[in-house]
C-alpha cells in the first residue's frame, strides 16, 4: 500500500516484534503510519502483516530519507530498537533530515540520563525528545499496552492523541499520561520493572513451598493459582503462573514444560538499576534487592550443584496442616506485593523530588492497571490510596492496607518461619516482612549503630534528649574532633 509523500501521521522504526505490534496498533486504530528499518525484510513483513490483518494503513519506507519524507509535519518518530549505543546511531542519522519542532520518542527501556543527554544534544537543534516506557511485551504491543512517556509538555502534546488511543484501557481511561519532563517516563518504567521483579520472585517462592513442603502436584499447583486469581490476588502474573504450571511438555510429550526449564533466570538490567537508584535515592527496597540477589545466586549453577553435595539443611521438618499453609500462603503473598509497591512508589517518589519531576503516583497506578506485565487487582486500591492523600508517605500506612496487613501479618510470619526451619529460601517474602517489622517500630537497634560509627570514624550522632550533633570521647584515647557540623554534614543529603 503506497502513501503519498508527507501523508503519514506517524512513523515508527525498528521493526522487531514489539516494533511491528505496535505499528500495527497505532495503524488498527486509523493512524497512517510508514515503518523502517535498517533491514528492507522487516519492513515488507510488517507491511504484509497489516494487509493481512485487515489491509490497515501501514506504508514502506525504503531509507531513512524516504521514510521522513512520508510524515506530515511537525514530524512524529517512535524509535524501538536496542537501548545504547544503537539508539544514538539511529537519532544522530533520523536526525540529519528533520527539522526544528519534528520529534522522536524513543520507546526502548533505556537508562534515563541517557534520555536527558539525548533531549539536551537534540534541543540544540530544536528537535523534540521523549523517552517513553512501553510495558506489556509482544501481545500488549499489539493490543494496548501501558505507555509512559516524560518530556516537554509541548513533545507530549503532539502525541497525546496517538497515545490515548493505543494505550491500554481500563474503566477510568487510557493507560498513559504526561508524567512529567525528560527522565520521568524512562524511571517509572524501570521501577515498574524493579516491582516486577519483586513480583516474580514472591510468586516463585510460593511455587517453592506449594511445590516442596506441601507436595502438589502440577496440575494442583495450576489450579491453585488459578483460585488466587479469582481473589485479592487478581493479577497477570498468577494468571500466566497457572497456566504455566498446567502447560503439558511439547517436546518430549511427559511431564510438564515448567519442569524442564533450567532453574537459571535471567536479566536484562532494569533491575539493577532500580536497585542502584533505591541506593541512590537512599530508599529501602529490600523485596526488590532480594528478587535481583535471587536471580544472581540462580546464575550460579554449578557453585550451588556442587555446594548441594557439602552443605547441609534442616533435617527435621515441621508439621502442619497443609490447607493451612496453603491458606497462609495466599494471605503473605498479598502483604508482600504490597511492600513490593510501596517500596517502589517510595522510589519514584523520591527522584521526583530530587529531580523536580512532579510525578503524581495515583496516575503511575492508573497506567500500570492494563497493558503492562504488573497489573493487578491489587492496582485499584493503590490508585485510590494515592488519589485520596497526595501526602501519604507509605503505602503501607494507608488505613486501608493498614488494617489489611495488622489483619493477615500472623499469615506472613507462619509461612517465612515454616521456610526457614524447612531451609526452604524465601527471601524475597522474608525482606518484605522484615520491611513491615522495621517502618511499624518507633525505635530500632540504630542507635547503637551509629554509636559504633562515632566510636571507630568520629561520625557523631543525634541525641533523644537534646538538639544537636554530638560526639563521645568514649576512651582516653578520644580527642576534640573539631566542629561537629562539618562532621556529620554529608550523613543526611539524600534525606
Amino acid at each position: 500500500m503506497e502513501a503519498e509523500p508527507e501523508s503519514c501521521d506517524v512513523g515508527l522504526w525498528g521493526l522487531a516484534v514489539m516494533g511491528q505490534n505496535f505499528a500495527l496498533n497505532m495503524a488498527s486504530h486509523g493512524f497512517k503510519v510508514v515503518v523502517g528499518n535498517r533491514t528492507q525484510a522487516k519492513v515488507d513483513l510488517t507491511v504484509s502483516r497489516a494487509q493481512d490483518e485487515g489491509n490497515l494503513p501501514l506504508y514502506a519506507s525504503t531509507s531513512q530519507k524516504d521514510f521522513i519524507s512520508k510524515l506530515s509535519k511537525p514530524r512524529k518518530i517512535i524509535l524501538l530498537v536496542m537501548a545504547g549505543k544503537p539508539v544514538d546511531e539511529t537519532i544522530a542519522s533520523l536526525a540529519e533530515h528533520l527539522e526544528p519542532g519534528d520529534l522522536i520518542t524513543d520507546g526502548g527501556n533505556e537508562w534515563y540520563p541517557n534520555s536527558i543527554r539525548r533531549a539536551e544534544e537534540l534541543e540544540k537543534r530544536g528537535i523534540l525528545f521523549m523517552g517513553m516506557g512501553i510495558s506489556g511485551g509482544e501481545e500488549g504491543a499489539r493490543n494496548g499496552p501501558s505507555l509512559m512517556p516524560g518530556g516537554k509538555r509541548k513533545a507530549y502534546e503532539l502525541m497525546e492523541p496517538i497515545l490515548m488511543k493505543c494505550a491500554a484501557q481500563v474503566e477510568d481511561g487510557a493507560c498513559t499520561g504526561y508524567l512529567g519532563p525528560i527522565g520521568a517516563g524512562n524511571y517509572v518504567k524501570m521501577v515498574h520493572n524493579g516491582i516486577e521483579y519483586g513480583d516474580m520472585q514472591l510468586i516463585a517462592e510460593v511455587y517453592d513451598v506449594l511445590r516442596g513442603i506441601v507436595g502438589m502436584t502440577n496440575v494442583d499447583m495450576a489450579r491453585q493459582f488459578a483460585r488466587w486469581n479469582d481473589g485479592d490476588l487478581s493479577s497477570y502474573l498468577i494468571e500466566i503462573t497457572a497456566k504455566i504450571l498446567g502447560k503439558e511438555d511439547d517436546v518430549t510429550g511427559t511431564g510438564y514444560v515448567v519442569d524442564y526449564i533450567l532453574d537459571k533466570t535471567g536479566t536484562k538490567g532494569t533491575g539493577k538499576w532500580t536497585v542502584q537508584e533505591a541506593a541512590e535515592q537512599s530508599v529501602a527496597a529490600p523485596t526488590i534487592t532480594a528478587s535481583l540477589d535471587s536471580r544472581y545466586i540462580s546464575g550460579r549453577k554449578s557453585e550451588r550443584i556442587e555446594a548441594s553435595k557439602i552443605l547441609e539443611g534442616p533435617t527435621e521438618i515441621p508439621s502442619v496442616s497443609k490447607p493451612q499453609i496453603i491458606e497462609d500462603l495466599g494471605a503473605a503473598l498479598y502483604c508482600a506485593k504490597v511492600c513490593s509497591y510501596a517500596q517502589g512508589l517510595g522510589i519514584i517518589q523520591a527522584a521526583s523530588e530530587a529531580n523536580e519531576w512532579d510525578v503524581d503516583l495515583s496516575q503511575c497506578a492508573k497506567m500500570w492497571k492494563g497493558g503492562c506485565i504488573i497489573r493487578a487487582k491489587l492496582l485499584d486500591k493503590i490508585q485510590a490510596a494515592l488519589a485520596n492523600d497526595g501526602d501519604l508517605v507509605n503505602l503501607m500506612v494507608d488505613p486501608g492496607f493498614a488494617k489489611e496487613l495488622n489483619t493477615r501479618q500472623m499469615s506472613w510470619r507462619r509461612i517465612v518461619t515454616l521456610c526457614v526451619a524447612s531451609g526452604v529460601p524465601c527471601p524475597a517474602l522474608s525482606a518484605s516482612l522484615n520491611y513491615f517489622d522495621s517502618y511499624r517500630r518507633e525505635n530500632l537497634p540504630a542507635n547503637l549503630t551509629q554509636a559504633q560509627r562515632d566510636f571507630f570514624g568520629g561520625h557523631t550522632y543525634e541525641r533523644v534528649d537534646q538538639e544537636g550533633p554530638f560526639h563521645c570521647a568514649w576512651t582516653k584515647k578520644h580527642m576534640a574532633i573539631g566542629n561537629l557540623n562539618e562532621r556529620s554534614a554529608g550523613d543526611h543529603s539524600r534525606l
